[in-house]
C-alpha cells in the first residue's frame, strides 16, 4: 500500500482506526525458536555465531512467556516436549553444563535448565551466556515447578499444582514423562478437572474478524465454531530437511479445496514463513503444535467431520495413529494402510503377492542378526532405521567393518524398531512416480527419472519429467506396479512410489500412500494440481467423474536440489543417502538440455559455456567420465585432469593438463580455483578406499563459488546442458503456453 502512494494516515488500523496511530499492544506472549539439522551433516560443528545455520523455525503464543517457550519446544519435534531430560544433560555435573555453555550451541537452552536445576543462580548464567537475566529468571520458574513435580512422581500430583503446571505451558506429554503415567490419564484427569485450552483470536493489522487463533490454559477463550461441514488439515510444522515446503503447498491447496467445494477449512500448524500460516489462506487457523494434545483439543472443540493427515509429512503421520485411538476420524488412506507401507515385513508380503520384485532384503534388532542377513544377500547393502524422514540414518555399507561401525551408532535399535538392509543396486536408474487414487481407479499424471542413480537420496537427486532415458517397457511396468499397490492399499489421496531400474528389471524401493516432495514439480509440469483432485476425491468424488487425461508432454521439466554447503564451510559436500538439501528449483524448456542447464543456473550453480574443466575421477567412474571428456573437448573446453585421469585420458585420445593435487605439490588443485583458472569441477569421490582426502576440492570449489558435480550421471546432464544452451539459449514461455501445448 505504501509502494502505491498511500501514507500511513490513509490505511486503516483495527484499534485506532489508521496505521500511524499505532502502539505495540498485546495480551499474548510470540515466541520464535530456530530448528537446526547439525545431525545431518557429518563433520559439522554445532555452534552458532553471526552465519546462519537454522534451516527453519517455529513460532508459538501463549498469554506468558513461560506457556509460549513450552508450547515452542513441543513445536520444534526433536522429540522433547519440554526443557528438561535432553540427551544426557541431566546426567551431568555443574562444572561440565557450564563448560558446555562457554559457546552458543543449539542446545544452549536446554543446557541452561539443567544447569538451574543443578545449582546454577541467574547471574551465573547471565555472566556465562549474556542472556538477558529476565528470561534466565522465567526459566528458573519452570525447573522449580518441575521440580515439585517430580516429588509426586510415586503418588497423586495435586490438582492444583496440575492446573499451575498447564498454566505454565508443562505438556501432557511431558508431565507424562516425568510422572511414568501414560499421557493419556494426565488427559483425561485434567479435564475432568476442568483444566482445558481456551482460544483466543490474534488481531491482524488492517483486517476485520482475522480468523487467527492460539491456545491458553490461562483464560477460557473467546473463539466461536459454526454448524457447517468442516474438516481439519493438518500442517507440516517446522521447515528441516526431508520435510520443507513443498508439503505446505499441498496443504494451502487442500484447504483451497476445501473452501471451493462448501467445506470450512481449518488449519493447524506452527511454522510462521508458510502459506498455511496466513490468515486468509483458509477459514480459520490454529497456530499450535502438531501434537495429539493441541490436536484433540482443537477436534474436540470444532467436531469437524475428520482430520487431513496425508498433505503435512512425516508430522501428521507419526500422531495419526494415537489420533485414530482417540476417536479421531482420519480422511483418506487409513493410518493402518499407511503403517502397513512403513513396516517392511508386511509391505514384503504384500509385494511378493503382487509378484513385484523388491531388492533382497531383510531386519535385524541386533548384531548379529544384521550379520547373518549380510551373509546371505551379500555386499553392497543399504541400511536405515525404519520410521525414517528424508533419508534420517541411511548408509551404503560395503563390508562387515562398515556394517559393524553403523550399527554402533545407531540409536534405538529394537526389535520395535529394527534396523533394515537391503542389497544396495549398484548402476542402477532410479525412477519416482506420484499417483492419486480414489481406492479404486488409479491415475498417475508422469515418471520421474533421477539423473543420480541409485544411492543418492530422492530429495537430493536432480530428476527430469518425463523421464529421457527409459524404456517404453519399463514406463508400462511401472504405470502397471503403482496401479496394483495403490488399489491393493486403498490409497485415498495421493501416492508416491520410488522404483530402480537395474538390468531391465523394475525393482520396488518404497511406497509412500501421502503427499511427497515432488507433488509441486509433477503439478506444475504437467499442469495436474494433485493436491487439489486428491482433496477432491477424500471428499467422496471419483477420478472417473473428473474426466483426468494423460497428454503428451512436449516440453522438459528438471528438478534439481538447493544445498545449504556454503553455510557448513567444515562438511564435505557429497550427496548419499542421507538427505541434505533444504529446497529446490525447477528448470522447464523444450528441451532437456536447455532445462537442466536453467535448473543448475536457478539453484546457483551457473554453469560455464566457455573455459576450463577440471576432471578428477574414482576408478569405477572412469569409463562413463570418458564420454563426457569427449563432449567438453568437442565444445573447445580445455581439460586439466589429476594424474590418474590424466593417464587415462591420454590412453584414450583426449588431451588433458596434468593438475597436481594437494598432497603432491604446488600448484595444485586450490591454487587454479582460487586463481580462477578453473571454471568448472568434475569431481567423483574417491571413498573410502583412498588413502588421501580429496574432499578439499568440494570445499574450495563451494568456498570459491565455482560449480561442482561429484557424481558421473549429473557430469553427463551437465555438458549436454552446456551443449544445448551454446547453440539455441531458448526464448521466454509462459508456464501457461507449456501447458496448452501438452496433448
Amino acid at each position: 500500500m505504501l509502494a502505491a502512494g498511500l501514507t500511513l494516515d490513509e490505511i486503516p488500523y483495527w484499534r485506532d482506526g489508521t496505521l500511524d496511530k499505532y502502539t505495540p499492544s498485546g495480551d499474548y506472549v510470540v515466541v520464535k525458536f530456530a530448528r537446526w539439522a547439525f545431525e545431518k551433516f557429518e563433520g559439522a560443528v554445532d555452534e552458532l555465531g553471526t552465519q546462519m545455520r537454522a534451516v527453519g523455525e517455529v513460532m508459538s503464543i501463549g498469554r506468558n512467556y513461560k506457556e509460549a517457550l513450552q508450547k515452542a519446544i513441543r513445536s520444534l519435534e526433536i522429540n522433547r516436549y519440554g526443557l528438561g531430560f535432553a540427551r544426557d544433560f541431566h546426567e551431568r555435573s555443574l562444572d561440565e553444563l557450564m563448560g558446555l555453555l562457554a559457546k552458543p550451541t543449539s542446545e544452549r537452552q536446554f543446557i541452561m535448565y539443567e544447569a538451574l536445576r543443578k545449582g546454577a543462580t541467574v547471574e551465573d548464567l547471565h555472566k556465562k551466556t549474556h542472556i538477558k537475566a529476565w528470561f534466565i529468571e522465567q526459566m528458573k520458574e519452570l525447573v522449580e515447578i518441575e521440580e515439585e513435580i517430580l516429588r509426586y512422581r510415586d503418588s497423586k500430583l495435586p490438582d492444583d499444582l496440575l492446573g499451575m503446571a498447564k498454566r505454565n505451558g508443562f505438556a501432557d506429554r511431558y508431565l507424562s514423562q516425568l510422572l511414568a503415567i501414560p499421557e493419556k490419564k494426565i488427559r483425561e484427569r485434567r479435564i475432568a478437572l476442568g483444566v482445558v485450552q481456551g482460544w483466543d483470536p490474534v488481531p491482524v493489522s488492517g483486517v476485520d474478524n482475522a480468523t487467527y487463533y492460539f491456545s491458553t490454559y490461562n483464560s477460557p477463550g473467546r473463539v466461536e465454531t459454526t454448524d457447517r461441514r468442516k474438516i481439519i488439515v493438518l500442517g507440516g510444522g517446522p521447515n528441516r530437511i526431508g520435510q520443507g515446503i513443498e508439503f505446505d503447498y499441498c496443504c494451502v491447496h487442500a484447504a483451497f479445496a476445501l473452501k471451493d467445494e462448501g467445506v470450512e477449512a481449518i488449519m493447524i500448524n506452527c511454522n510462521p514463513e508458510t502459506v498455511s500460516t496466513d490468515y486468509d489462506t483458509s477459514d480459520k487457523l490454529y497456530f499450535e503444535p502438531l501434537t495429539v494434545e493441541d490436536v484433540l483439543s482443537i477436534y474436540e472443540k470444532e467436531k469437524p467431520e475428520g482430520v487431513i493427515v496425508q498433505f503435512g509429512g512425516q508430522t501428521p503421520l507419526n500422531i495419526a495413529n494415537e489420533l485414530a485411538e482417540a476417536g479421531v476420524k482420519i480422511i483418506g488412506t487409513s493410518p493402518e494402510m499407511i503403517d502397513l507401507a512403513e513396516d517392511r515385513d508386511r509391505f514384503r508380503k504384500i509385494m511378493k503377492k503382487l509378484e513385484i520384485p523388491e531388492p533382497e532384503s531383510g531386519m535385524a534388532s541386533n548384531i548379529q542378526e544384521a550379520l547373518n542377513i549380510a551373509g546371505k544377500i551379500d555386499y553392497p547393502l543399504m541400511v536405515r532405521p525404519s520410521y525414517v524422514l528424508g533419508g534420517r540414518g541411511m548408509e551404503v555399507v560395503h563390508d562387515e567393518e562398515m556394517l559393524k561401525r553403523y550399527l554402533a551408532a545407531a540409536v534405538d535399535v529394537t526389535p520395535e524398531r529394527p534396523v533394515l538392509i537391503d542389497k544396495f543396486l549398484e548402476n542402477a536408474i532410479e525412477v519416482e512416480a506420484d499417483a492419486i487414487s480414489d481406492g479404486t481407479d488409479v491415475f498417475i499424471p508422469s515418471i520421474m527419472e533421477h539423473i543420480e542413480l541409485a544411492g543418492v537420496h530422492s530429495g537430493d537427486s536432480a530428476c527430469a519429467i518425463p523421464p529421457v532415458s527409459l524404456s517404453a517397457g519399463a514406463i508400462a511396468t511401472i504405470h502397471e506396479y503403482t496401479k496394483k499397490i495403490a488399489q491393493e492399499l486403498h490409497v485415498v489421496g495421493l501416492m508416491n512410489i520410488q522404483y530402480a531400474i537395474m538390468d531391465d528389471v523394475v525393482y520396488i524401493l518404497e511406497a509412500n500412500p501421502r503427499a511427497s516432495r515432488t507433488v509441486p514439480l509433477v503439478s506444475k509440469v504437467c499442469n495436474i494440481s494433485m493436491a487439489r483432485i486428491a482433496t477432491q476425491l477424500m471428499l467422496g468424488k471419483r477420478l472417473a467423474d473428473l474426466h483426468l487425461e494423460t497428454g503428451i508432454i512436449k516440453h522438459f521439466g528438471v528438478k534439481e536440489a538447493v544445498f545449504p554447503f556454503n553455510m557448513f564451510p567444515e562438511v564435505d559436500p557429497l550427496l548419499g543417502p542421507e538427505m541434505r538439501s533444504t529446497g529446490e528449483v525447477l528448470g522447464m524448456a523444450d528441451s532437456f538440455g536447455i532445462a537442466f542447464f536453467k535448473a543448475q543456473e536457478a539453484a546457483g550453480q551457473a554453469l560455464p559455456e566457455e573455459g576450463t574443466v577440471l576432471i578428477t575421477a574414482y576408478d569405477n567412474d572412469k569409463g562413463a567420465i570418458l564420454d563426457v571428456a569427449r563432449e567438453f573437448e568437442s565444445l573447445g573446453f580445455k581439460l586439466k585432469a589429476t594424474k590418474g585421469s590424466n593417464r587415462f585420458l591420454t590412453e584414450h585420445g583426449i588431451a588433458s593438463e596434468l593438475i597436481l593435487k594437494m598432497h603432491e605439490g604446488r600448484p595444485n588443485i586450490t591454487d587454479g580455483i582460487k586463481n580462477h583458472e578453473i571454471q568448472l569441477v568434475i569431481n567423483t569421490p574417491s571413498g573410502r578406499m583412498s588413502k588421501y582426502d580429496d574432499s578439499y576440492i568440494r570445499k574450495t570449489a563451494i568456498k570459491y563459488k565455482v560449480p561442482y558435480i561429484t557424481t558421473a550421471a549429473a557430469a553427463l546432464a551437465t555438458v549436454r546442458g552446456i551443449s544445448a544452451i551454446r547453440k539455441d539459449h531458448g526464448h521466454v514461455k509462459s508456464l501457461q503456453s507449456y501447458h496448452a501445448d501438452i496433448g
